[in-house]
């Protein structure tokens, strides 16, 4: 009998690990830790559809509003504010490309409410053991294409996203080191002032 309880022993703990193990985290949690957020600041690395990597600073000011720096030799600016994304393009002489904020899937984690619960808004929602991830799309307009949010915790934390444009091409962003609760000026997300600054 010793044997066998010996035996056995690893199983019963085996069967009783999960309990304290990591688990998919839910829709509620997931919207809740998104709404807490008010500013981030970070490092992150991109990577581009056709293999390219580049990397940066990112700033977040929910809601509507984020701003990537990208370092040399890339030195481009990508900023959301005002309802609209622009992207700089410093070896342009144009004035930035600009499009609404609300056409992007990135919209759906800057929105002032984040309810992943809505109908038809996540279409994907998938734990590996370490991470989950939830894929989303506008319920409106699916044709705005989708994010792919990957989380770790708890506690939740935001690790990367990965965005599929409508015309299929993937940009995946893995965020780096963060830290919460900094302040920022308004101007870092005010696409007018950076117009007024590159001129």
């Amino acid at each position: 009998m010793k044997r066998r309880t010996l035996f056995l022993a690893p199983i019963l703990m085996a069967l009783a690990m999960p309990s304290l193990a990591a688990e998919r985290l839910s829709l509620n949690q997931i919207s809740s830790y998104l709404n807490g957020l008010r500013t981030v600041k970070g490092s992150f690395t991109q990577i581009n559809d056709d293999g390219t990597i580049a990397t940066g600073t990112i700033y977040i000011k929910r809601p509507g509003r984020v701003r990537f720096e990208y370092d040399p030799p890339e030195a481009a600016l990508v900023m959301a504010g005002g309802g609209q994304v622009a992207i700089f393009d410093p070896k342009s002489n144009q004035p930035p490309e600009q499009y609404p904020l609300n056409r992007t899937p990135l919209n759906l984690i800057l929105a002032r409410n984040v309810n992943l619960g809505r109908a038809n808004m996540v279409v994907g929602h998938e734990f590996d053991g370490t991470a989950t991830s939830v894929v989303a799309q506008d319920p409106e307009n699916p044709d705005y294409g989708t994010i792919r949010l990957v989380f770790t915790g708890p506690p939740v934390e935001l690790r990367q996203w990965v965005i599929t444009g409508g015309d299929g091409t993937e940009t995946t962003v893995i965020l780096g080191d963060t830290q919460q609760g900094v302040q920022m000026a308004a101007s870092l997300f005010s696409i007018p002032v950076e117009v007024q600054k590159r001129r």
